[in-house]
């Protein structure tokens, strides 16, 4: 078994030199160590991760010079000692000398007496050195790297700051009820009675909340397909898309299956025809293990294709499109803290280019008359609004509509939802209809 901290220091490590992610690299690590240090490996990953700028602001500022980008492995041995000072219930002392005793197992021992030095100068200091960093560093303060502080400060002066405070705290576990076999109400009760607080979602009608995150195992009828693990935001993708029976439907950039299993829930029975497409081969196991879970295998066809071309189309018109773009994922960083380590300012015109692209492409598989709804992850209007603004002005049939939804920021195209707390995730939904030969659409 590989000792947890050496774990948790070269996943670390890893995401320090752009090498994976949280979602690639700490499942085999898991299986890596003992059972019983799964949930302490994945609190120090995620917790040193989510508080990553701030605890390098600190770490640059108490050593003389930074590490070498080929001692990465003790750069994040250092942040992980400074994380568990700071956050976690361990004794101080027991701290300091796993941390000391890490550097030897990393065969850097010429390093020990430096980490423990800074370590114990922080333990000396920190009430100190926090009131220091908050007034000298944004980066401390703001816990963000500086392109996203100044960007959001740019395209959202009047939410920034709320934005950022949002993003470092930990987003609710929400389930999506199967209304094809119970109730929320039903569940909410199933879930109380095992000793699992609960409320209802305010956004969705089959949104439940957990008052804290727990196994999905231990959540009653998951293992069923009753409920599924679903941000209440995500949820809406299906109310607004409003497909009648009899339609044809696409779902794509589908991967992992959450939206099109929730398009399945409501309509399987119907003679809609609802088409999936993703592009990621890895990802693919995803969409057809919740398919399975959920019992709805049968009622949809899944292409391996891309969204921006044509090789996997059969020629035939939809009715509906729901096009769930690749993107920034910066509205939900509170679940993926590595975010704002991996992406970059430039990230976004690259970003912004393919969601353009596959917007072109599946405009064309559209009906005259049909609807198409563009959704994003993304708090950032350049791949928001913005795409569906410059869409529509060279698309003289897409016509924008506005969502009938009391929640979320409206825009002049589409409504923005910023991350809330116990509540939804960043978000972001625009409605296109297309405009028929006459210049008449469905609304």
């Amino acid at each position: 078994m590989t000792d947890v901290r050496l774990a948790a220091t070269q996943i670390l490590s890893s995401l320090l030199q752009h090498q994976g992610s949280l979602s690639s690299l700490l499942p085999n690590y898991l299986k890596q160590v003992s059972a019983r240090d799964t949930g302490l490996l994945q609190q120090l990953v995620y917790g040193t991760t989510r508080e990553y700028f701030r605890l390098d602001a600190l770490a640059q500022h108490l050593l003389k010079k930074p590490f070498q980008v080929k001692d990465s492995d003790l750069h994040a041995c250092l942040l992980l000692g400074l994380y568990q000072l700071r956050e976690l219930r361990i004794p101080e002392h027991a701290v300091i000398h796993e941390t000391v005793e890490l550097a030897k197992r990393l065969n850097k021992e010429w390093a020990t007496g430096l980490i423990n030095a800074v370590l114990r100068r922080y333990q000396r200091e920190a009430v100190e050195l926090d009131q220091q960093l908050s007034q000298q560093s944004d980066l401390y303060h703001w816990n963000h790297p500086e392109w996203m502080i100044t960007k959001l400060q740019h395209n959202w002066p009047d939410h920034w700051q709320q934005i950022l405070i949002q993003n470092d705290i930990r987003a609710p576990m929400t389930l999506r009820v199967n209304k094809r076999l119970l109730t929320p109400e039903t569940l909410q009760n199933k879930l109380v009675e095992e000793g699992i607080d609960a409320q209802l979602g305010q956004l969705s009608s089959q949104a439940v909340i957990l008052e804290e995150p727990v196994d999905v195992l231990d959540i009653p009828g998951f293992d069923l397909g009753e409920c599924s693990v679903q941000d209440e935001a995500a949820q809406l993708s299906v109310q607004l898309l409003d497909v009648q029976p009899g339609e044809r439907v696409l779902d794509a950039c589908a991967a992992p299956g959450g939206k099109l299993c929730h398009l399945l829930e409501h309509h399987a029975d119907s003679a809609t025809q609802i088409d999936a497409v993703e592009l990621n081969p890895k990802r693919m196991p995803r969409i057809y293990e919740n398919l399975e879970r959920l019992h709805l295998a049968e009622y949809c066809r899944v292409f391996e294709g891309d969204a921006s071309a044509h090789d996997w189309w059969d020629g035939v018109t939809y009715d509906r499109i729901l096009v769930d773009a690749p993107c920034s994922g910066s509205g939900v960083i509170r679940r993926n803290p590595d975010i704002k380590l991996l992406r970059q300012n430039e990230d976004l015109l690259k970003l912004a280019s393919l969601q353009m692209a596959i917007l072109e492409n599946l405009w064309q598989m559209l009906k005259p008359g049909g609807t198409l709804v563009y959704a994003t992850c993304s708090i950032f209007p350049q791949e928001n609004e913005r795409i569906v603004e410059r869409f529509c002005k060279q698309h003289l049939d897409a016509h924008h509509q506005p969502l009938n939804i009391s929640a979320g920021l409206t825009r002049p195209f589409g409504t923005q939802f910023f991350p809330q707390l116990n509540s939804h995730d960043g978000f972001f939904y625009a409605k296109l209809t297309k405009l028929d030969a006459n210049g008449i659409s469905e609304a």
